[in-house]
């Protein structure tokens, strides 16, 4: 009798799988350093194919199982765009677990499972024509609407949310008292933070560092932020230069300040981007790694706009994504 579950999250640059019991407990894990990026570069998804394969048959070696044995295989993040193993439409919002359980698609690919692979699709914050009148409003993503799922199943009913899930792509998740996402945004500053340590002339005041989670100094943050929020980005990365240069020959110090620095430019697109529904009153809910989180949290308390921040601590041994996809699947009713 089959009793597991396998979910396969696929995202840029990787692939993680996860071999679960009937008792929701993780047994095994793999992992690949390939993603759709490779589809994209390559110019189709072969590797990708090999790639969530050999996860798959590897996670059966370690489980000391078969496939007669598996009862779903569940799939979500970019795996299921374009470059991907197969596209499914994204789902308009306001979009609830609900409807992403009913837009959940099974698709049989014979020469990477030989069970049925069930993907759950993206949301997008406009099924309508975009134009240059209301582009910035839109905004897609895949992956992060199960991770959503999963910080939302701990959160009390009735309220609404704005979730914070940083990472070289940082998105924003705007979520209403039915727990209906109503919009997300995404910013580059994971991406712009990786170029400025290593592609400019901050380079050398930063040391070609990032902050670590033992590193961080929160008083350096917030300088950065408020000089940003006074000169903005281009001009407040420079002055980490002069820092280094006439103040301090700390280059962690230098780190810290151009840490906060690019956080500037998300706190401002969360103020006026029309992509998302928030006010004053919505709690903040902020996830993600160290020392994003906690840089997150302590501007966003620091900037008093909003009144409620929380500090998300999920668990360390599972990801979101995937806590996320099994609730999703559990509601389908494919499990």
């Amino acid at each position: 009798m089959a009793h597991y579950v396998i979910t396969i999250d696929t995202g840029t640059t990787n692939t993680r799988c996860i071999l679960w019991n009937e008792k929701r407990e993780k047994i095994a894990e793999e992992k690949s350093k390939v993603g759709v990026r490779n589809t994209a570069i390559d110019g189709d998804n072969g590797k990708l194919k090999a790639a969530v394969k050999a996860c798959l048959d590897q996670l059966l070696v370690d489980g000391k199982i078969g496939y007669d044995e598996v009862k779903r295989v569940i799939a979500s993040g970019m795996i299921t765009s374009n470059v991907g193993l197969v596209e499914i439409p994204h789902v308009v919002v306001p979009a609830s677990k609900e409807d992403l359980a009913r837009a959940t698609k099974s698709v049989l690919l014979k020469d990477v499972c030989p069970l049925p692979i069930w993907f759950i699709p993206g949301v997008k914050n406009s099924g309508g024509k975009i134009t240059l009148g209301n582009f910035e409003s839109m905004d897609i993503m895949r992956g992060e609407e199960v991770e959503s799922i999963a910080i939302l199943e701990s959160c009390p009913k009735g309220h609404k949310y704005l979730l914070v899930l940083p990472g070289s792509h940082t998105k924003f998740v705007s979520v209403d008292e039915q727990g209906q996402i109503t919009g997300c945004l995404t910013t580059i500053t994971g991406e712009l933070l990786s170029s400025i340590t290593n592609d400019t002339i901050i380079a050398d005041a930063v040391g070609k560092k990032y902050v670590e989670k033992d590193t961080y100094q929160k008083d350096m943050v917030l300088l950065g932020y408020d000089t940003a929020c006074r000169s903005g980005i281009g001009r407040s990365c420079f002055s980490g230069r002069i820092l280094n240069q006439f103040v301090t020959d700390d280059k962690t110090k230098v780190a810290n300040f151009i840490f906060g620095v690019v956080f500037q430019n998300d706190v401002m697109a969360i103020k006026n981007s029309s992509a998302l529904q928030t006010s004053r009153d919505t709690t903040v809910i902020i996830g993600g790694k160290e020392p994003f989180s906690t840089a997150f949290t302590d501007i966003l308390k620091h900037d008093g706009y909003f009144e409620k921040i929380e500090h998300y601590i999920g668990r360390e041994d599972v990801p979101l994504s995937a806590l996320g996809a099994y609730a999703i699947a559990e509601l389908s009713g494919i499990l």
